[in-house]
């Protein structure tokens, strides 16, 4: 597989967001959005065709079901998969999702409820913590953060702990925290994880024109540099013909602002 000459910054952070699903195994994964789907379907048909999949509703597919309007696309389904048997895979751990939370902190705790210091009074009313609790300390959860600013990761502990991390103030005596399995986080700039000492947040990759200075400016909490940060890699044209195959309609150009280059002309 050749790397694509041209790409754009989504499809870049597709073909990173694929990678958070490497070696998974025989999962069910879960992509919530566009990119997360997409990316999801990417890392099936090309290097984990062990994962499972629905079609977004009640059915298992082995092809990934296009995103946007179907049109004549007819699925084949392999297998069910109503609700009741995705909580049986959400509670036994054999599940991996990727989210796009509002809020991040340095403990990997992730907030989609509300903002503002007083939740009795929410500057903003989001979604409410809707499935995060459960899902975070029962499966793998990996993100996508369209936006890298601090407005999203936080200087201090989000407003609301939707998704549980590794702050040791928020688990009881006894608990083992270790259990929470955060994969990885990409966004717009670059990709990390919470793998470093003591669950610290450390960039693994740049994308490419990326330097970390700018990604830690854009962060309210300290980073670390990986051993072995890099750039991060951009998709092979085999991958970028699967990821229009999966997205005909080019709604992930829509998910990124203005949708640039994925890799930066140089200043």
């Amino acid at each position: 597989m050749t790397q694509a000459e041209t790409f754009t910054l989504s499809e870049l952070v597709i073909a990173a967001c694929a990678e958070a699903f490497r070696d998974d195994g025989e999962l069910l994964v879960t992509g919530i959005g566009p990119i997360p789907r997409v990316a999801a379907g990417l890392a099936k048909l090309t290097f984990a065709p062990e994962l499972a999949m629905t079609d977004g509703e009640c059915m298992l597919v082995e092809d990934p079901v296009p995103i946007g309007p179907r049109g004549d696309h007819e699925p084949e389904f392999t297998g069910w998969m109503p609700f009741r048997r995705v909580f049986d895979v959400v509670w036994s751990g054999r599940r991996h999702a990727m989210v796009t939370p509002v809020q991040m902190d340095r403990w990997a705790q992730a907030n989609i409820s509300a903002l503002g210091p007083d939740f009795t009074r929410p500057k903003v009313q989001m979604l409410g913590v809707r499935g995060f609790p459960g899902n975070s300390i029962s499966h793998k959860n990996s993100m996508f953060i369209p936006n890298h600013s601090t407005r999203t990761f936080v200087e201090g502990e989000v407003d609301v702990v939707a998704s549980a991390g590794y702050n040791p103030k928020n688990w009881p005596e006894g608990a083992d925290m270790n259990r929470v399995k955060i994969g990885r986080v990409v966004t717009n700039l670059c990709v990390f994880d919470f793998r470093g000492p003591d669950h610290a947040a450390q960039v693994l990759s740049l994308h490419p024109g990326v330097s970390f200075d700018e990604v830690q400016d854009n962060t309210g909490f300290e980073l670390l540099k990986a051993p072995d940060m890099g750039v991060t890699a951009g998709p092979t044209e085999d991958q970028l013909a699967v990821i229009r195959r999966l997205d005909p309609h080019d709604v992930r150009s829509k998910v990124l602002k203005g949708n640039p280059p994925g890799i930066r002309p140089a200043a």
